[in-house]
């Protein structure tokens, strides 16, 4: 723990002259200690004094094959040398759309984006079309990406700030923000079976989409109740209403075919990002036919100058077609299980309370005071952010980089080998004896 740090936390101060806070995203900004990273590979990376930590965050989730990894390094080189973006669609774009198509169920016809909050926007703004209505339920605790429509109501908003739970209120998370948005946005607790039922038969004729994440990642990975997808499912069937799936986390790396092959549910639209690229910018949004032929020209828009550049295009390609022909995903899962195991032995030998859920591909760790079962966000916010702060600052100083807020998950990447887990779960064992040492409530 005795590690330097003088040139990282110089480099950062040399961002904060020219960068508001000193990053490029507010998602990556931790006062004093916000870290300036040098280069990654594998299952790590190293900041800029050479201090090397294994990489659990892995850029919120992107990087499923590893930092660097060559598959998708040279299906970019071969490409760059022909060019990377025309005012014409190109063969790249075409396969990742066919692999996608046929990898996901649910999928009939794919349109390119460059981010997750693109193609969140997009899917919106699609399903209003569709339905001819402007209406968006969300869940609380789902983040959906940085535009005015879907940031509402995220992992961020205050204990306490969301009204009653019989009667949610939509809580904006940045100034800017128009506050008529409002009125066209409605707010569901996530597994609230009977208030989601409540909502859609009073508001649903005013509803275009439901947007919802599977599994709720930005609140400790909480799972969805038995019957909870098929209930929101039948509702929007019954209501005339687009169910859309933010696979932007869960796409690619639950499942090949994403949560609808995992949990046996379909959506009638979907977007994904983040694993579709391992860290290259490319996005997505598919699912049915009938609904994604309504972009049509001079009717519905999508588009834009970078859409569907080759780079992010070899990037996806080469992605799929490593999840497609190789066990990418079965090997992910069999480590994550190891893992989250491992964590969960050592706690309960410190005697320290917590709580895991979610995917081994993407795993939430909560700690006290209570430790049943989350399942909504209003559970989660109650979790021990101090001790979970001290034992996250623990993690860091001796090598293992994870986020310093609880709500954000565990990602694994096919690089994090059994020897990574073994030296992980060392660590997580220093860092767990220090915490039940040094925590003072």
């Amino acid at each position: 723990m005795n590690r330097p740090y003088s040139q990282t936390r110089a480099a950062f101060q040399r961002a904060r002259k020219v960068m508001p806070l000193g990053v490029s995203s507010n998602f990556r900004y931790a006062g004093d200690d916000t870290m300036v990273v040098a280069r990654g590979e594998g299952p790590y990376i190293w900041d800029m004094d050479g201090n090397r930590y294994i990489d659990y965050r892995l850029a919120y989730g992107p990087v499923i094959l590893g930092h660097g990894d060559k598959r998708v390094s040279d299906r970019i080189i071969q490409q760059l040398g022909m060019g990377n973006l025309y005012a014409h669609t190109h063969p790249l774009e075409i396969e990742v759309a066919e692999r996608i198509a046929r990898m996901c169920p649910g999928v009939d016809k794919v349109r390119l984006s460059n981010s997750g909050t693109e193609a969140t926007m997009h899917a919106t703004r699609l399903a209003r079309a569709y339905t001819n209505r402007d209406g968006i339920i969300k869940l609380e605790g789902a983040y959906h990406g940085n535009h005015d429509y879907v940031l509402w109501s995220t992992a961020n908003m205050p204990l306490g700030s969301g009204g009653s739970p019989r009667s949610p209120v939509a809580v904006a998370q940045s100034s800017g923000i128009p506050h008529e948005i409002r009125g066209m946005l409605y707010v569901a607790r996530f597994n609230d079976f009977e208030g989601m039922e409540r909502l859609v038969k009073d508001k649903g004729g005013n509803v275009a989409a439901m947007i919802i994440e599977p599994m709720l990642g930005n609140s400790a990975c909480i799972m969805p109740e038995p019957g909870y997808l098929e209930h929101l499912c039948k509702l929007c069937d019954d209501h005339g209403i687009v169910l859309i799936f933010d696979e932007v986390k869960t796409g690619f790396r639950i499942a090949n075919g994403g949560a609808t092959e995992y949990f046996g549910v379909k959506a009638d639209l979907y977007t994904f990002a983040k694993a579709l690229g391992n860290g290259y910018p490319v996005a997505a949004i598919g699912g049915r036919k009938e609904v994604m032929d309504t972009i049509a020209f001079g009717q519905v828009v999508h588009g834009g100058t970078y859409c569907g550049n080759a780079v992010g295009t070899a990037a996806a390609a080469a992605v799929l077609e490593a999840l497609e022909t190789t066990p990418v995903l079965e090997n992910i899962q069999k480590r994550g299980k190891r893992l989250m195991k491992g964590i969960g032995d050592i706690l309960t030998e410190h005697g320290l309370p917590y709580f895991m859920t979610g995917h081994p591909a993407m795993f939430g760790l909560m700690f006290g005071p209570k430790t049943e079962k989350p399942k909504e966000f209003r559970d989660v916010i109650k979790g021990n952010f101090k001790m979970y702060d001290m034992f996250g600052e623990y993690m860091r100083d001796l090598g293992v980089d994870v986020e310093g807020d609880f709500r954000e998950p565990f990602f694994l990447s096919e690089a994090h080998t059994d020897s990574v887990i073994d030296e992980t779960l060392n660590i997580v064992n220093d860092a767990a004896k220090l915490t039940k040492q040094n925590y003072r409530p």
